[in-house]
C-alpha cells in the first residue's frame, strides 16, 4: 500500500517515524512519501519537504510568511493527488493539514488523522471540518476520545506514542554521558527552550538569567539541529552553560531538574521523571489573540491530562527571573514539593495506559484499508 504522511514539526517526525516502522511490520509492501524530517527518512521512502522549512510560530509569524505557506500548500495538494496514495496520514500540524484533508476528501482519498489538532483547546469550529474530511481520528490522550465522540466522529484511542519512544531508549550511564559531551561533574539543569527560532529567542534569554543564581549546577541546552550552533552561541556567555544537539532525552534523563517550554516536551520530561517548570512567552500580538480564544485551564500537557496543576506554569509576564528561580529552587531543594511532582508523574503514566501506540495506530490504519 502507498502511504502519504505529513508531519510539520520535530515531535511529528518522531511519532510518524515510529508509525512508519509499525506499518512496515503490518504491510511488507508499504511505500512512503512524506513531509517530515530525518527520523522519518531513516524509515525509507521519499522526503518531499523537511519540517524546518515549514515551522512558523504564532499568528503574526504566519501572516508574515503567508506567501511561502500558501505555496507549500498548493504544491502539496498537487503532489498528493499525483501520487494517489491508498491512505493519507496527517500528523498534528492542523493549519496546514486540515486544508490538505479538505482537498484530498474532494479527490476521494481516504484520510486518517494521527496526533489530533488541539481543537479541545481552541478553534473548536475545526471539529466540523474534521468530521467532513477525515475518515478516522487516532488520538493519543484519553480525554480526546470522549471529546470527539461527543461530536459524532469516528475515533479510536491508541495510547500515547511517547511511552513507546521512551521505553525503547537506551540511556548512557551518567559517567559516560558526562564524558562523551565534555561536561563538568556538577549536576545538570536541563533547558528546553523549544524548537522554533521565535520561541527560543524569547524564552532562552529568560531561562539563562537564572544561571548565576545556581552556581553549584551546570546548565545544558537541548539544541535543535535545524537552528544551528551559531544561533545558540549568541546567547551563551557563561562557561557553565553547554548546548548539546539531538540528545534531548539523554539530557533530561540525567538532569536534576528542567525548565521546559510548553508543548510535547512537558510530557516527555514527566515520562522521564525529571521535575520541571513549564515556560511560555509569545509575541505580544500572538499572545493577546491566544488568551482570548484558548479555552483550556492549562498550557502544559501534564496538567491537561491530569486536570490539575501538577507542574508550575510561568506564562508571559510571569516568566521572569524572580519566579523562575523561585520555582526551580523548590523542585531542587524542597523534598516534599519535589516528591509530590514525581508522585503525580506516576499517576500520569497510569492514566495514559500501556505501551504500543504506534502498533495500535498501524493496526487501525491497515484494518481501514482492508475494509475499503
Amino acid at each position: 500500500m502507498k502511504y502519504y504522511i505529513i508531519a510539520g514539526e520535530p515531535s511529528g517526525d518522531l511519532h510518524a517515524s515510529n508509525l512508519m516502522k509499525a506499518l512496515k511490520q503490518k504491510d511488507t509492501h508499504a511505500e512512503f512519501r512524506f513531509w517530515g524530517g530525518d527520523l522519518m527518512s531513516e524509515q525509507g521512502g521519499t522526503l518531499i519537504k523537511h519540517y524546518r522549512d515549514l515551522a512558523y510560530m504564532g499568528f503574526l509569524e504566519v501572516v508574515l510568511h503567508l506567501k511561502t505557506i500558501l505555496g507549500n500548500m498548493a504544491f502539496c495538494k498537487k503532489d498528493v493527488v499525483s501520487w494517489n496514495p491508498d491512505m493519507l496520514i496527517l500528523v498534528d500540524y492542523p493549519g496546514f493539514n486540515l486544508r490538505i484533508a479538505e482537498y484530498a476528501h474532494k479527490k476521494g482519498i481516504k484520510t486518517v488523522y494521527y496526533i489530533s489538532p488541539k481543537v479541545w483547546a481552541w478553534k473548536k469550529g475545526r471539529v466540523k471540518t474534521i468530521k467532513k474530511v477525515v475518515d478516522k481520528m487516532l488520538v493519543i490522550f484519553p480525554f480526546e476520545k470522549s471529546f470527539y465522540q461527543k461530536y459524532g466522529l469516528q475515533v479510536e484511542y491508541v495510547g500515547n506514542p511517547l511511552l513507546d519512544a521512551i521505553k525503547d531508549e537506551e540511556h548512557l550511564s551518567k559517567e559516560s554521558f558526562y564524558k562523551q559531551f565534555g561536561l563538568s561533574q556538577k549536576p545538570i539543569i536541563a533547558l528546553l527552550p523549544g524548537s522554533r527560532k521565535q520561541e527560543v529567542s524569547r524564552i532562552l534569554s529568560v531561562m539563562l538569567q537564572v544561571v548565576p543564581l545556581f552556581k553549584e549546577y551546570q546548565f545544558v541546552i537541548a539544541g535543535v539541529p535545524s537552528l544551528g550552533e551559531e544561533f545558540y552561541n549568541k546567547y551563551l556567555s557563561d562557561e557553565s552553560v553547554s548546548v548539546i544537539f539531538n540528545e534531548t532525552h539523554q539530557i533530561v534523563h540525567h538532569a536534576d531538574a528542567a525548565l521546559v517550554t510548553s508543548g510535547t516536551a512537558t510530557l516527555e520530561t514527566a515520562l522521564l521523571e525529571t521535575p520541571q517548570v513549564v515556560c511560555y512567552a509569545g509575541g505580544y500580538v500572538s499572545y493577546q489573540i491566544a488568551r482570548r480564544v484558548i479555552t483550556v485551564k492549562y498550557i502544559s500537557l501534564v496538567n491537561l491530562i491530569m486536570d490539575k496543576p501538577v507542574v508550575t506554569e510561568l506564562i508571559q509576564n510571569n516568566l521572569n527571573v524572580s519566579k523562575l528561580s523561585h520555582e526551580l529552587d523548590l523542585i531542587l531543594n524542597n523534598k516534599n514539593y519535589r516528591q509530590q511532582q514525581l508522585d503525580n508523574y506516576s499517576r500520569l503514566r497510569k492514566v495514559l495506559g500501556g505501551n504500543g501506540a504506534s502498533a495500535k495506530a498501524a493496526e487501525a490504519i491497515t484494518k481501514m484499508l482492508k475494509r475499503s
